[in-house]
């Protein structure tokens, strides 16, 4: 796996080993990141990237111009793996990196951007994640699309093979 594009295009990341990680393809990534970057949004945003695995979303938002990036993971293997990744590609300032439940740490949050979110695909708890995260954008990744709950607006849903990119936007303000 490496990074598409932008500053640290070309570089290659290490990804954990064993079956507990799933991580984005090349192709989804960019199509992805296409998007986005099209849109935007990337250029300064505070972002995200929840179940991060070996980070490559973030440290792809990170590459194409976002300001700051939070990974939240908590598999050991990942973590190794995520840790290597910032530490290689010299991004200690701009990534910080939380040993977590993602649906115990998100209620903290304030002031996101962009959230990445990349769940196991057994994943059920879309409404009540998407509930309390205090972000403009998410970017979906889930074996089904993701439906919208109360307060998000589908911008775009696509399926790339079993894999399916949802883009929500958020259209009311996440409860206190």
């Amino acid at each position: 796996m490496r990074v598409i594009s932008g500053e640290l295009g070309g570089r290659r990341l290490v990804t954990p080993d064993g079956t507990t990680t799933r991580p984005t393809t090349d192709k989804v990534r960019q199509a992805v990141f296409n998007s986005l970057t099209h849109s935007g949004v990337i250029d300064g945003a505070v972002v995200v990237d929840l179940y991060a695995g070996s980070g490559a979303l973030g440290i792809e938002a990170l590459s194409r111009g976002a300001a700051r990036c939070t990974f939240v993971e908590r598999d050991r293997e990942a973590l190794r793996s995520l840790r290597a990744n910032i530490t290689a590609l010299h991004l200690d300032d701009r990534a910080t990196v939380v040993t977590s439940d993602v649906l115990a740490w998100v209620p903290s949050v304030r002031g996101v951007d962009l959230a990445f979110v990349d769940p196991p695909y057994s994943f059920e708890a879309w409404a009540r994640l998407l509930g309390v995260l205090d972000a403009g954008l998410v970017v979906a990744e889930a074996g089904a699309e993701v439906a919208a709950p109360p307060g998000w607006d589908i911008l775009r849903s696509r399926r790339y093979g079993r894999t399916w990119v949802t883009v929500l936007e958020r259209v009311a303000s996440p409860p206190a």
